[in-house]
């Protein structure tokens, strides 16, 4: 029969997998700028550690720093530095996103008629229409001809300013979303 106490505590595979994921915690502490470290208020010897595994070439040596590191990490509380990691990569994906949602939009622009012209000038109320439909003619007559790409980079800049400017909007006046008050 086995003890009460051997039933509450974590078997030895557990355990590994717990060390293993602290481990990969750190890595990715690794790709944090050193500000960031600094607001996470880690301990100064893991913020040495991160720093010293930064500048490590050699493939062993990174290897057993990144133990020490999940050693070292066994002592702290991981649960903020995931959310702040988790955050991180949000982010990215978010940008990434949008930034796909540009090139798709840029793309539909200068292969499309006036009506997609017409719905991203809806889509952004303080863009020039006049600016904007010389951008995408001019796109167009590029792709036509077969020569670079230049307005159709230009075009993607100004949509990225429009959508800085319509978040920027959003954020500053959080009650006003879609014209609505």
């Amino acid at each position: 029969m086995p003890d009460s106490h051997d039933v509450d505590k974590p078997s030895k595979s557990e355990l590994k997998r717990q060390m293993l994921a602290l481990q990969k915690l750190g890595e990715q502490l690794l790709t944090l700028p050193r500000g960031e470290l600094d607001r996470l208020a880690l301990p100064d010897q893991l913020v040495d550690a991160l720093l010293l595994a930064q500048r490590i070439k050699s493939r062993e040596g990174r290897r057993r720093q990144l133990q020490y590191i999940g050693k070292l990490m066994r002592t702290i509380d991981a649960e903020p530095i995931q959310r702040v990691i988790e955050q991180r990569e949000t982010g990215h994906r978010e940008k990434n996103q949008q930034f796909h949602a540009l090139e798709q939009l840029r793309d539909t622009l200068i292969a499309g008629d006036n009506a997609d012209l017409d719905q991203a000038l809806t889509s952004y109320p303080h863009a020039d229409r006049s600016r904007l439909s010389q951008l995408v003619r001019t796109a167009r007559k590029e792709r036509d001809r077969e020569q670079a790409p230049r307005a159709a980079r230009k075009l993607f800049h100004y949509l990225r300013e429009l959508e800085e400017l319509q978040q920027h909007e959003a954020t500053a006046n959080p009650g006003e979303t879609d014209g609505h008050f």
